[in-house]
């Protein structure tokens, strides 16, 4: 593939865009915003620039990577694209709404993939022009870093979409898992519950925020512990990713802590808006607990 686009410019789409354009394919970087995809540019014009004063990029593949970044703000540029990537936020009547647009200018032999990371693709699928040509292609967050993707056949993908969605994540350099289209799919499907058991014992007062993850990091040897990594997640991705478990499985021990819901309701989201369940103002994170 040579042209790639990425529709989303918030964390998860510019991580995408980036990882795509350090591997030599063009990408078209969309938001509803121009200033937004504009911005995001920017932000990745820094993350490469930190990956040159590391000495892990030359600032000549820094520059080139950066020029194959194209901001947009209309679908009708992505008509040549070989495969439209959403990566919208986890809330399945804005991605609908992406479809039914995007679909409108998707080539005929062109590739529609969501990066959900728990929203049933072959109920999504739906809303796209030809669901044999729709699938899960979920990254995990920070994309440039984390070296998996999973990808998620819905039940009217093709086998040649598979295939060639396959050969497109591997050409990233990311190990891949196929899974089936079930709600959470692989990897979430097991997180998302133990970051939500972990808010209920800090709600019934089992221990504290820092004893949880202290436990965790170092008692499951887990590099971050459950509470710091919901806030690094936000905390209002893992309560959507919790009610589509709930809702989708209709299994209780998918329902929501109080606790999340609570804080996702003040606004308290993690680090991307400076307080979750640790306190990001100062010079270290202080638990809020």
């Amino acid at each position: 593939m040579q042209k790639i686009a990425v529709i989303g410019a918030g964390q998860m789409g510019s991580g995408i865009a980036q990882t795509i354009a350090q591997h030599g394919m063009q990408v078209l970087l969309s938001d509803v915003d121009l200033s937004v995809a504009e911005k995001a540019k920017a932000g990745i014009d820094k993350a490469l620039g930190r990956l040159v004063g590391k000495g892990k990029l030359e600032i000549a593949e820094a520059e080139a990577a950066l020029a194959r970044i194209t901001p947009i703000a209309d679908y009708a540029p992505m008509a040549d694209a070989e495969m439209i990537i959403e990566a919208a936020t986890e809330k399945e009547a804005i991605k609908q709404a992406i479809f039914a647009e995007a679909g409108k200018v998707l080539g005929q032999d062109a590739i529609m993939a969501s990066n959900t990371s728990s929203i049933p693709i072959t109920r999504m699928a739906n809303f796209s022009p030809d669901p044999a040509r729709f699938i899960g292609l979920h990254f995990f967050n920070p994309v440039p870093i984390m070296g998996l993707i999973e990808i998620i056949p819905g039940l009217a993908t093709s086998s040649e979409t598979t295939a060639r969605t396959r050969a497109f994540a591997e050409s990233l350099g990311k190990q891949v898992v196929e899974v089936q289209d079930e709600p959470g799919f692989v990897v979430n499907r097991i997180l998302i519950p133990m970051l939500n058991e972990a808010v209920f014992v800090l709600g019934q007062g089992t221990a504290s925020i820092e004893d949880i993850d202290k436990g965790c990091r170092i008692g499951l040897n887990h590099p971050m512990g459950p509470l710091e990594l919901a806030d690094f997640v936000g905390l209002d991705t893992c309560l959507d990713i919790v009610m589509v478990l709930y809702n989708t499985t209709g299994d209780s021990k998918y329902r929501p802590a109080p606790l999340l819901v609570k804080y996702v309701e003040a606004g308290w989201l993690g680090r991307k808006t400076g307080r979750g369940f640790y306190d990001y103002t100062g010079d270290a994170p202080v638990p809020t607990r």
